[in-house]
This record gives C-alpha cells, sequence and structure tokens, in this order.
C-alpha cells in the first residue's frame, strides 16, 4: 500500500504536509507539463487552504522561478519567509537573526528559511542585482555555518560571475 501511495506522489514535500494540501500540490505538478495555468491554480489554492504550510511557498516560488516570472518567485520567496518566521517565532529580518545568532537549525521554519534565503540570493543573481545577493549570500554565511542549505552553491557561482 505504501509502494502504491509514493508512486502516486510526482514529487515528495515535507512528510507533515497535510493530505489536502499535499494532493493538490501534487496534482499542481503533475498539472505542471501540460497545463501551466492550472498548476499555478492549484498552487494557490493549497496555499490558501493553509497558508502555515510553507511547501506551498516552495511549490510556488519555483514554479514562478521555471517559469521565468522571478519577481512573482521573489514575492513568494518573501511571503515564504514572512511565514517561516511568524511559524519558528523569530525575526523576519536575516540580517537582524544574523546579529542576534540565531540558531535556524532549530527548527522546520528555521531550515525552511535558510533554504528560501538561498533561494531569494538567487533570484537577486538572476535580477542581476549583485550586491543585493552578495549582501544575502554574506548572512547566509552566519546563519548557515554548516552549509545545510547548499548556499554555497549559489556563493560559487556569484563569485564566478563577478570574475566574468
Amino acid at each position: 500500500m505504501t509502494t502504491v501511495r509514493w508512486l502516486e506522489e510526482r514529487v515528495l514535500f515535507s512528510p507533515d504536509v497535510p493530505a489536502a494540501v499535499n494532493q493538490l500540490l501534487q496534482a499542481g505538478v503533475l498539472a505542471n507539463h501540460a497545463d501551466k495555468p492550472r498548476a499555478e491554480q492549484l498552487f494557490k489554492q493549497a496555499q490558501q487552504l493553509d497558508a502555515n504550510c510553507l511547501q506551498t511557498y516552495f511549490a510556488l516560488y519555483k514554479f514562478y522561478f521555471y517559469q521565468g516570472r522571478l519577481r512573482e518567485a521573489e514575492g513568494e520567496v518573501l511571503a515564504g519567509l514572512r511565514a517561516a518566521a511568524s511559524l519558528g517565532g523569530f525575526a523576519e529580518d536575516c540580517a537582524v537573526l544574523a546579529e542576534q545568532g540565531h540558531d535556524m537549525y532549530f527548527s522546520e521554519p528555521g531550515l525552511f528559511y535558510l533554504y528560501t534565503l538561498k533561494a531569494l540570493a538567487f533570484i537577486k543573481l538572476r535580477l542581476e542585482q549583485d550586491a543585493e545577493a552578495e549582501r544575502i549570500l554574506g548572512i547566509l554565511r552566519r546563519l548557515d555555518p554548516e552549509d545545510r542549505s547548499g548556499g554555497s552553491v549559489i556563493m560559487q557561482l556569484a563569485q564566478a560571475l563577478q570574475e566574468d
């Protein structure tokens, strides 16, 4: 029975995603290949169903990013950072978090915040806002010294772009 469910899921989101939200997210992933407007509608519906489910922000910002809709992706990233901070009970501003030396590894919202901050830096690079990307990456280095978010990959990309 577990195998059948696994085969039905196109993407493995967090195990804590409510079943109804996961169903909408899975339907959105499936629709993404053939019907992008439908996929967007399903991702938004999932977010409206549970705005505290961080994976809905992830699905939307990835969706927009891959569509080249960088401003919309940035908006979802910022909304996701706000939601993670609210759920985690920590400051929304990444500079404040770095100054406080907040342990981001302590909770799922903290880890989500790190991954989403990395996404923001990448979006800033794509928008050719290099100085802002560098600022965010510097903060990410302080918040994620163990590089659990994989931010070093974006840091290397930023460095390579500077060298060009």
